[in-house]
């Protein structure tokens, strides 16, 4: 019976996961982010509230270890001076399942207060949402429907956020031809420092 359970589980999040949008805008948010940072010296800043706030932070450090630099903006400490740390040619990643979150949307104003020029990419389920028109390409995650057995708690929501993250990671690596040598710098220690450094060649 649980095993049942478990297969129904992984099946609907995969199904989520297959039924994401696959359009030009991950070109479109990859080609911003990459002109942004790669080529005018920014960085990539993320953002979200709650478990998308998770998933914001999760991004920054995947991106920061492959080549991008990136931090996390918690939505609500921006408002208290966190702010400050955006400056010229830096990218928004903003991430919110409804596209309504106050303080996401909040963050927009905020953000183009300090610089009216600010690149902003939007990952949501709603491209409607008030956040999808003010950005300047949005990634829809196909709506999923949670898995949660109440519908409310974000899971599948969350599970195509981080696959649309990984794919963006993914398609930077690639356009900035990053190499296990350049991983080693940036990752040192543990497993994976030791993998990159033997497929780069070095000790």
């Amino acid at each position: 019976m649980i095993l049942d359970e478990v297969k129904a589980i992984l099946e609907h999040e995969a199904q989520a996961v297959s039924n994401i949008p696959v359009t030009d805008d991950f070109e479109k948010a990859v080609k911003i982010i990459h002109e942004q940072v790669h080529v005018k010296g920014g960085k990539l800043i993320t953002s979200g509230m709650g478990k998308a706030g998770q998933i914001a932070i999760n991004m920054a450090t995947t991106f920061s270890s492959t080549g991008t630099p990136s931090y996390f903006l918690h939505p609500s400490e921006a408002q208290h001076g966190d702010l400050g740390l955006l400056q010229k040619n830096d990218v928004l990643l903003m991430i919110s399942n409804s596209g309504k979150t106050r303080e996401i949307v909040e963050l927009i104003d905020l953000a183009r207060g300090l610089n009216p020029d600010v690149k902003i990419v939007v990952i949501t389920s709603n491209g409607e949402s008030v956040l999808a028109q003010e950005s300047d390409v949005c990634i829809n995650t196909g709506n999923p429907k949670e898995v949660c057995i109440l519908g409310l708690t974000p899971t599948t929501s969350t599970t195509t956020m981080t696959v649309i993250g990984d794919t963006l990671v993914v398609l930077l690596m690639k356009k900035i031809n990053f190499t296990n040598a350049e991983y080693a710098k940036r990752h040192h220690g543990g497993y994976l420092g030791d993998k990159s450094r033997k497929a780069a060649g070095s000790k």
